[in-house]
């Protein structure tokens, strides 16, 4: 027992090491590590992710969401190799609901980053979301933490555009930016009022050629929405802007607002405060996904949650009711097992 568990403190420091040391092979089978449903490996991760706490938590965590076509990959491609051309190290960890069914998509999400995939101060890799909201927050929260680990200090978390992931990823980063399309008939078309309240900015993609009008007139009718909906912070007024990936236009205007966000968000004091709220979040979440796991864990229970279930889906019993029952059933077993161990 002694020497099992030695065995897995030494693998530990080895993953620690590797992380901190920037080795990328590590941090990926790291990252693979937390991504596993294995008991033993979901505690080897968490003991990781303790280990290497202190060294996480100093990157700019930036959202950026779009429906697809509307060129996230390109502007996030050309965007990141500005900002490694600045000096910076840019991890990118794409939200992929699809990819536990495909195995996976990090071959795609390298082929439309050509540049940034090549450079040695950028690191792509796609967050498996397990088919739930729950999944994108619990594994791409803790692949931040390790790339963050390993020292990149941008991190870009990109969402698929549908659904509700991006109310997901908009909780755990310090910046949410909207990408939208001009010239698609009714500019607020195709769009969830949801979404622009929690926009920190919109920016108007493929502003060039042909398109340039049209983006500056959806830019003006998006304006206008946001001052109907009101700041997303009373620090912070949503600004909308024109952005050409394909020309580098606009996106060093696109980075002057997101870093202009961070230093008034930190000097009045809401980023530290968001940050905590956030780190809070992340705890309940675990705290309802271990409740859930402890439920589905006692095969009485579990059959009964079944019944149940049928029940409610009949209109025989309220789901209140229903979860009032289990929370019982939960109860009246918790001091039989704790009698039986003592």
């Amino acid at each position: 027992m002694a020497a099992a568990r030695q065995r897995m403190a030494t693998t530990v420091e080895q993953y620690a090491a590797g992380v901190l040391g920037g080795d990328r092979a590590v941090l990926a089978r790291a990252i693979t590590l937390i991504e596993s449903a294995k008991g033993e490996h979901a505690r080897l991760a968490q003991e990781l992710l303790q280990r290497l706490l202190p060294h996480t938590g100093k990157a700019h965590r930036i959202g950026i969401t779009g429906v697809p076509g509307v060129g996230k990959s390109t502007l996030i491609d050309r965007l990141g190799m500005n900002l490694v051309d600045e000096g910076h190290r840019v991890a990118v960890l794409a939200v992929d609901p699809t990819s536990t069914r495909s195995g996976g998509s990090i071959l795609g999400d390298k082929t439309r980053m050509t540049r940034l995939a090549q450079s040695r101060a950028a690191f792509i890799r796609p967050s498996p979301t397990s088919g739930t909201l729950g999944g994108v927050a619990r594994k791409t929260r803790e692949a931040m933490a390790l790339v963050e680990a390993a020292g990149f200090d941008v991190v870009i978390v990109e969402t698929v555009g549908v659904g509700q992931s991006e109310v997901a990823v908009a909780g755990m980063v310090d910046f949410f930016l909207v990408l939208l399309l001009a010239g698609g008939g009714d500019d607020l078309q195709g769009i969830k009022r949801g979404i622009m309240e929690i926009a920190d900015m919109i920016a108007i993609t493929k502003a060039d050629g042909d398109n340039v009008a049209r983006a500056k007139r959806a830019a003006a009718v998006y304006q206008g929405a946001l001052a109907i909906l009101g700041p997303t912070s009373p620090n912070w007024t949503a600004p909308v802007l024109t952005v050409s990936a394909a020309e580098n236009r606009g996106l060093a205007q696109l980075w002057e607002k997101i870093t202009e966000h961070k230093q008034r968000m930190m000097a009045s004091g809401e980023f530290k405060a968001r940050r905590g709220a956030q780190a809070v979040a992340w705890m309940h979440d675990l705290l309802q996904e271990r409740l859930l796991a402890s439920l589905e864990a006692d095969a009485a229970i579990a059959r009964r949650k079944v019944e149940l279930e049928g029940e409610v889906c009949a209109g025989r019993r309220t789901p209140a009711l229903a979860v009032e029952e289990l929370m019982g059933l939960m109860h009246r077993r918790q001091p039989a097992s704790a009698g039986g161990s003592r």
